[in-house]
């Protein structure tokens, strides 16, 4: 057999072509003439710099030392890059900050350039900066700091004109590198057009998160993704101005994680609600930032301010928090009568639990009758005593060895089992080519999936699905999905815990209406019931029957999320229980043992 021809040394840039042919291709109309310019130039230079930018745009930046951009495919690098500052996408001289100067050197070469630093052999990299900064701080003429108000009003004006937000204030004294080195040889190199690339790299993907490097993980075969067919249209922005509105949005979250304790948000909140959101999904990020915005006015007891944030915000649980607030101002009245329009129609299950148990204190308070809802029925509960185990063992753990018997097995699932089963039924209706919900080949999931109309979008699909619990089909495409899928990207299957033994002990004693109700409540609500579910699910396969647990250690409590799983596998008689876990070696008296579930 004849070797195997080596691997192309460009595939990295083969990927970025491809991405640029796919963005020309679908998003003529959006990209201006500037992006088209830098189209139809990349295609044109050499391609060893064609390379060195892709290089350089895949590392974390924007400067680089030229020694440290040393690729066999390449070359010399300043030869490489030359054809790039023609076009200005490099500087070849960049002025640098102090940080970027530390960042870009050794301690060797810091204590060279810093004497004074010498008497610190041992110190960290950041202390010596800080060290440095405050030196040369004292040497600046007139220095001294601008206030908070001044910091913050710059952290947004910085947001509203990029996605990047400046360092900390420091002392002014960016200076190119030879100058901070004037002995060295070496030479440092500056992306210019990062801002633009980052531009072109959310059209191609729809979101910041992912990168270049997913087409490299893809062609490694480190994640494989679901072939789903794309049309020609296929793109997760319509206009321009789609664009431009998701990058606002994500300055302004920026700005916020940066934004000082003791400067006015009302900034940040006037710049989110003034971004014009044309597609459904660039509303729903807006609608998550001025949630985060509410969340931030609440931490600083900015009570005006949190109820304007939430009452702009369609984000789930805005209603429930803007009755806390209410609350929290004295306004009971208020609050109650929010309290009362949502129990009218509750968005939620989470809402549902939440206003439940404010409304009785806010009726008190009104000096109002008190109507409470029927309490759910509690998931029956019994305390375990087992032997303390060692460090690397969990509760969990601890309680499905000791559970474990010849006729029954007992596996730790928490969120996986029910998930991926739903994963693997639903598998086409999930990955269903509908509009605006794939826009490029290296998605998890629809880009859609928390939408609220995404059950609705593929109602037929599911319907289809569901009609398998009852034909009995289920099964098999179950497995068959599980052979095909195996290893591909999904929001919902868990392969690393979904084994085969487990899937067939799974689908021998779940019930298929159990499934149903599982994958209805999961369905109606993505975002909030995808966890919450119990710890451990004991099957006793002769018998094909199970039981889902909630494990509780010492001092652990139920959370809310598993508080409404419980109460709705109780509400459909499916068996679960909780059992609350006591260390042997604790001191505990006889009438403290009763009702214990004998070891």
């Amino acid at each position: 057999m004849p070797p195997s021809p080596p691997p192309d040394a460009f595939y990295y840039l083969t990927n970025f072509e491809r991405a640029l042919a796919w963005l020309a291709e679908r998003y003529d109309d959006v990209l201006d003439e500037h992006e088209h310019t830098f189209l139809r130039a990349f295609a044109t230079l050499p391609r060893p710099s064609r390379a060195l930018l892709v290089r350089m745009l895949m590392r974390n930046g924007p400067s680089f030392r030229a020694s440290k951009l040393v690729y066999d495919e390449i070359g010399c690098p300043l030869d490489a890059a030359a054809p790039l500052v023609a076009h200005g996408w490099v500087d070849p001289a960049p002025s640098l900050s102090l940080d970027e100067v530390f960042a870009l050197t050794t301690k060797a070469e810091l204590a060279e350039r810093f004497p004074a630093l010498a008497a610190s052999p041992s110190g960290r990299k950041s202390d010596w900066l800080e060290q440095v900064r405050r030196d040369l701080a004292a040497d600046a003429p007139g220095a001294g700091g601008a206030g908070s108000a001044q910091t913050g009003s710059a952290l947004l004006d910085a947001a509203r004109s990029s996605s990047a937000l400046p360092d900390a204030a420091r002392p002014d004294v960016a200076r190119p590198f030879h100058t901070w080195f004037p002995d060295t040889a070496d030479r440092v190199l500056r992306v210019t057009v990062g801002a633009l690339c980052d531009r072109l790299r959310l059209m191609f993907f729809g979101n910041l998160h992912q990168d270049w490097s997913e087409f490299v993980l893809a062609d490694l075969g480190v994640f494989q993704y679901e072939s789903v067919p794309l049309a020609p249209s296929s793109r997760a922005f319509q206009r321009r101005g789609d664009v431009d509105a998701y990058l606002a949005l994500h300055a302004c979250r920026d700005a916020l994680d940066a934004w000082p304790d003791d400067a006015p948000l009302d900034p940040l909140l006037d710049a989110a609600d003034a971004i014009a959101c044309a597609q459904p999904w660039l509303a729903t990020r807006r609608a998550k930032l001025l949630f985060a915005l509410g969340q931030a006015g609440e931490r600083r007891g900015a009570w005006p301010f949190a109820l304007d944030a939430y009452a702009k915000s369609a984000w789930p649980g805005s209603r429930h928090r803007r009755i806390r607030v209410l609350e929290r101002c004295g306004r009971d009245g208020d609050a109650l009568a929010l309290a009362r329009q949502a129990r009218a129609a509750f968005e939620s299950d989470e809402e549902r639990q939440r206003v439940e148990r404010m409304l009785p204190r806010l009726q008190r308070r009104a000096g109002v009758a008190v109507t409470r809802a029927a309490g759910a029925s509690a998931a029956p509960r019994a305390t375990l005593v087992l032997p303390r185990p060692g460090e690397a063992t969990s509760v969990e753990f601890a309680v499905r060895d000791h559970l474990a018997q010849p006729a029954s097995t007992v596996h730790y699932v928490e969120n996986t089992l029910i998930n991926s089963l739903f994963g693997l039924l639903c598998w086409d209706a999930i990955f269903a080519a509908v509009p605006g919900a794939f826009f490029h080949p290296f998605q998890r999931g629809p880009a859609d999936l928390h939408a609220p109309d995404f059950a609705a979008r593929r109602a037929d699909a599911f319907a289809r699905c569901f009609a398998e619990l009852d034909s009995g089909a289920y099964r098999d495409t179950i497995r068959v999905r599980y052979e095909a899928k195996f290893g591909l990207q999904s929001p919902f299957v868990f392969w690393g815990v979904l084994t085969p033994a487990l899937l067939d002990e799974a689908l021998a004693c779940l019930p298929p209406a159990h499934l149903r109700l599982w994958f209805a409540r999961l369905l109606a609500d993505i975002r909030g019931n995808r966890s919450g579910l119990p710890d451990l699910v004991r099957f006793w396969p002769a018998e094909r029957r199970y039981e889902l647990i909630e494990v509780k250690g010492p001092g652990d409590r139920l959370q809310d999320n598993q508080t409404r799983w419980l109460a709705y596998c109780i509400a459909h008689g499916m068996p679960v229980r909780v059992i609350d876990v006591e260390w042997a070696d604790d001191a505990r008296t006889p009438a403290d043992m009763a009702g214990t579930l004998s070891a």
